[in-house]
């Protein structure tokens, strides 16, 4: 969508390329998702639900996967700053993109299970 490419061309080479490797886990795991811009930032729903959100920051990217997105891997993500529903990525830091992977898997089957 072209506005999810003009929000990503907004930074830096480096983090554009971190933000284009998030988009690409989202739509290889979630390849149904419809793809738009929510609260500023690229968003992405299925079965007409939220499945998860993400942002970037000057030195970090959100990851917005829905308070229990984050519950679920709590564990995971206790390396991370988190908020309720929210997890801090920081770009000095490796982005764990195989986790960010699980979250989209996990959010998928769960928005597909609310569906019945």
């Amino acid at each position: 969508m072209q506005e999810v490419d003009h929000y990503i061309s907004a930074f830096p080479p480096e983090v554009q390329e971190k933000l284009m490797q998030i988009r690409e886990i989202i739509r290889k795991n979630a390849p149904e998702a419809v793809e738009s811009m929510a609260y500023g930032m690229p968003a992405y729903k299925t079965n007409k639900k939220p499945l998860v959100y993400f942002a970037g920051y000057k030195k970090h990217i959100g990851l917005y996967a829905t308070p229990a997105g984050h519950e679920q891997f709590s564990k995971e993500l206790s390396r991370y700053k988190q908020g309720r529903g929210s997890v801090q990525f920081r770009l000095d830091q490796p982005i764990p993109y195989d986790l960010i992977a699980q979250i989209v898997e996990f959010r998928v089957i769960q928005n597909a299970a609310e569906k019945r």
